[in-house]
């Protein structure tokens, strides 16, 4: 009879696997990352098998003093990820049998690599996504501040990047409010989705040991087990979901960017970068560039790319579990750490910066803005909208071919299109004014805003709230 070859799975097998086949399978070099999730796994585990007397109270406190040594040897130092091992759950099994002998080998009874990998990655996502959302909080935190700072401070609004209405920095930066606390509400939704223990499902048909499902879910404060077998080794959606929620962010955060570039730039001047965030040039002593703003622009691409990679991956795979489902962890961490640098960096990077308030000001004083206002007052004095579309229309030709602003035409100039003028058309087209008058709910107004920004206070204390529960759990 041949020798067999010894490993996880060499009962089956008579000989060595090829080396660059070893290579080409092994994952311990980047899902070492689920330690901590593979020993927290494996101690729920161990504990509801020595419960149902499927191993003995001894064995079971062999393995948990095991574990416990090995987590504190890892974080201490003490002990290297690394070696021969095929993946993080070889290295875990294999020195814990070192450590407590043959106890160490009882741990995986009623357990397959295909729901143990399964459980691991959900724990390091489900962590991963509250990460995710408190760095959000904090740059919500950011934002909310400067909409209170700037309440009064006018800058041009534009579409299509032209100057179409005055409104204010506090406006323009609530808009991006919400954007990111539509991510924080939809990484709750992926939270909710997640947090079911695919531990039990075995390689995908369960086991005939007498397993309880619902304790090791409740000891990993998991809503319960997954409801079917099959799904539990086999689903990816959560992963998916993540990174398709870190896309949009990433989508919000490079429209943002794009702005600071633009706002950065000489010709606009809106805002001026703290040497922290910006770099300058080899060559030409004058610059100051963008750089952090222009590499989140950038690396949203690459976050698109990971979750592109896992969709590709992902559908036309039979069930239940195939290899191919291990490349979810590389594009996944990458993704993670991706996203949370570049939060963290644009937090830091508006926080820090300043706002040229009467260069923004002066701007929306240029192009116009206040063209839509001009048309109100004469509707307020009876002429069809229609009408006065197309008398301020000519106005505005007028006023270029002068050189002027409508500010700066005379009574005269204004009575020469339409006697409905009067002298309020001043007041009117005041960009304080016209800011100030638009007061409907979501609008740049100061009452408006005011009354948007208490909301803002409210909504965000209670994702606050809500973040400590889960941080707590």
């Amino acid at each position: 009879m041949a020798e067999e070859f010894q490993g996880l799975w060499g009962g089956r097998f008579t000989k060595e696997t090829d080396t660059l086949v070893r290579k080409f399978n092994d994952s311990l070099s980047f899902d070492k990352r689920l330690f901590f999730a593979d020993i927290e796994g494996s101690l729920a585990h161990s504990s509801m098998l020595s419960k149902q007397g499927i191993i003995s109270e001894e064995d079971g406190k062999k393995i948990r003093e095991g574990l416990l040594s090995i987590k504190d040897d890892v974080t201490s130092g003490k002990l290297k990820i690394e070696g021969d091992y095929e993946d993080i759950h070889s290295f875990v099994e294999a020195k814990l049998t070192e450590r407590v002998g043959d106890a160490g080998k009882r741990l995986h009874t009623g357990r397959s690599r295909n729901d143990q990998v399964a459980l691991d990655m959900r724990l390091f996502a489900r962590s991963s996504v509250v990460e995710i959302r408190g760095l959000l909080l904090e740059l919500l935190d950011t934002i909310l501040s400067i909409m209170k700072d700037n309440v009064d401070t006018t800058m041009p609004g534009f579409t299509h990047l032209q100057k179409a209405q005055p409104i204010t920095l506090s406006h323009h930066m609530g808009a991006y409010f919400e954007m990111f606390s539509r991510d924080c509400e939809r990484l709750t939704g992926i939270y909710d989705r997640m947090n079911y223990s695919p531990l039990g499902s075995g390689a995908l048909a369960g086991t005939t040991y007498p397993l309880d499902r619902e304790m090791t879910a409740h000891e990993l404060s998991f809503k319960g087990p997954m409801r079917n077998s099959i799904d539990g080794v086999s689903d990816r959606d959560y992963l998916l979901e993540s990174l398709s929620a870190m896309s949009i962010i990433m989508m919000h955060l490079s429209r943002l960017s794009e702005e600071i570039i633009i706002w950065n730039s000489d010709e606009y001047r809106f805002i001026e970068l703290d040497d922290a965030y910006s770099t300058g040039s080899s060559i030409m002593p004058q610059k100051k560039n963008p750089d952090i703003a222009e590499l989140v622009r950038g690396k949203t691409g690459r976050v698109y790319g990971a979750m592109m990679s896992l969709f590709t991956t992902m559908k036309a795979l039979p069930l239940a579990y195939d290899k191919d489902m291990q490349e979810d962890k590389e594009v996944f961490f990458d993704a993670l750490d991706t996203v949370k640098s570049c939060i963290i960096l644009t937090n830091g990077e508006i926080k820090t910066a300043s706002f040229n308030k009467e260069r923004m000001k002066a701007s929306a004083g240029g192009g116009f803005t206040n063209a839509t206002d001009a048309a109100d007052y004469l509707v307020k004095k009876g002429v069809p909208f229609r009408d006065a579309h197309g008398i301020i229309g000519r106005i505005i030709i007028y006023a270029i071919e002068k050189g002027k602003t409508l500010d700066e035409l005379t009574i005269e100039e204004y009575k020469g299109f339409s006697e409905s003028f009067d002298n309020d058309i001043y007041e009117a087209i005041d960009l304080k004014n016209c800011v100030d008058q638009r007061k409907t709910t979501g609008a740049p107004g100061r009452v408006a805003m005011l009354e948007s920004i208490k909301k803002e206070e409210d909504f965000l204390l209670s994702l606050h709230k809500l973040q400590d529960t889960l941080v707590g759990k």
